[in-house]
């Protein structure tokens, strides 16, 4: 009796010395190749990209201003450049104590302050973004839709009778107000003020004027978060507590929009339940059927 000595590779008593391997698999040359840009139009590319991308976050999320005046000093001064988000207004109210950037009612700024830049390389980075843009305004928000704003008690602004204490960023030596007044802010529009109140033609200065010195909320153009430069006066903005007083929301906003939806929800179980008997009682008259 013989034996086959097993197979070097398989082991197997009897086995071939020769192994088939599992075929490859096809490759499928394309027969297109690949179009590969020059670099020109790549770069051209990136560009045209980069634009679109600038004119998207500058149109919906944050634009850059400078300051033209010193009418916020100290909390920004002339020539700062500041970044202004507009994602907080989208679903939400602009708020007292907000530092906003606004368009010009109507005869705030002389045609001076509301022109643009003229050279046109500095136009078009400020259409993009990428420039910071002139021909606004910049105040803080004391009084929205519904306040009664006054001045002076006890040397003090109120807001619907809160005196307002406002040595964190009022100018230096500056009083709240030199002049006397009494507003109620009618509703969708804001009652603004300079942080430095003895140099700012704020909403005081157009008591007189068709708009009664009340900006519309949708002037808004957005609020004041940062300032980017210059470096040393760089710092992240955000509303003083003062405003956060819980009396101040003594009169609330429900006299705008809101009221409508809030009567409705009230009224809505009493409705049902009176619909829910009425539909008892007639089925009760026709018996079964």
């Amino acid at each position: 009796m013989t034996t086959q000595p097993p197979d070097a590779e398989s082991g197997i008593p009897g086995a071939s010395g020769v192994t088939e391997r599992p075929p490859e698999p096809t490759r499928h040359v394309s027969e297109h190749p690949r179009h590969i840009l020059p670099l020109w139009q790549e770069v051209l590319v990136l560009l045209v990209m980069a634009l679109a991308l600038a004119i998207v976050i500058k149109t919906f999320f944050v634009q850059a201003f400078y300051i033209p005046s010193g009418s916020m000093t100290d909390t920004l001064v002339k020539n700062d450049r500041i970044l202004v988000e507009k994602m907080s207004y989208w679903f939400g109210d602009v708020q007292r104590g907000d530092i906003v950037v606004f368009d010009d009612p109507g005869g705030w700024l002389t045609s001076a302050e509301s022109t643009h830049a003229s050279n046109p390389i500095t136009r078009a980075l400020e259409f993009v973004g990428l420039y910071p843009a002139g021909g606004h305004l910049v105040k803080r928000v004391i009084g929205v839709g519904g306040d009664h704003v006054a001045c002076c008690t006890k040397g003090l602004v109120t807001v619907n009778g809160v005196p307002l204490h406002e040595g964190s960023y009022l100018g230096p030596g500056d009083q709240p107000s030199q002049e006397n007044f009494s507003v109620n802010v009618p509703p969708g529009h804001l009652w603004v003020m300079g942080d430095n109140r003895d140099n700012s033609a704020d909403s005081r200065a157009h008591l007189g004027s068709p708009g009664g010195g009340f900006v519309p909320e949708n002037d808004v153009v957005g609020k004041v978060f940062v300032v980017v430069w210059p470096f040393s006066d760089a710092d992240w903005l955000s509303r003083p507590d003062t405003f956060d007083q819980p009396g101040l929301d003594a009169v609330s906003r429900i006299e705008q929009p809101t009221a409508p939806l809030l009567l409705g929800v009230a009224a809505a179980p009493p409705l049902l339940g009176l619909l829910r008997r009425s539909r008892h009682r007639a089925l009760t008259r026709r018996g079964p059927g």
